[in-house]
């Protein structure tokens, strides 16, 4: 058991303070790849949302080269791992992955030609 003065994350040894390696490999071995990918790919979302300047305090984040590359990973992510996740899973991340993209349209000075843009050499054109 920590105390106050002794920040302890998942992972850390109790003894020694140190990342527990042994039971971080048995929890993710647990996790099902499917919880996996989703993860990976709301974390893909978020950060892209935020940079997109999507969020309250949009222009303090806002980024377009990062977020260009965000939603280009994550489209990436999702056209990979389409026969892999249940369109219970893929429907609603292809939904958000098509707002990002229209969001990037949008934000952009000069939008880039259709078939173009982040992540549509994975989904094709996109038009809004």
């Amino acid at each position: 058991m920590s105390d106050a003065t002794t920040p302890s994350s998942p992972g850390d040894s109790p003894d020694s303070g140190s990342p527990d390696f042994d039971a971080m490999t048995r929890d993710i071995a647990e996790v099902p790849a499917v919880e996996v990918i989703v993860t990976v790919a709301v974390n893909l979302m978020s950060a892209a949302a935020v940079k997109l300047g999507l969020t309250e305090d949009a222009e303090d984040h806002k980024d377009l080269d990062e977020a260009r590359k965000l939603v280009h990973a994550l489209a990436g992510l999702l056209d990979a791992s389409t026969t892999e996740i249940s369109s219970f899973h893929a429907a609603p991340l292809r939904d958000g992955l098509k707002s990002l993209q229209l969001a990037f349209r949008e934000a952009s000075l000069v939008p880039d030609e259709p078939g173009q843009g982040p992540g549509e050499k994975y989904t094709g054109p996109v038009y809004g």
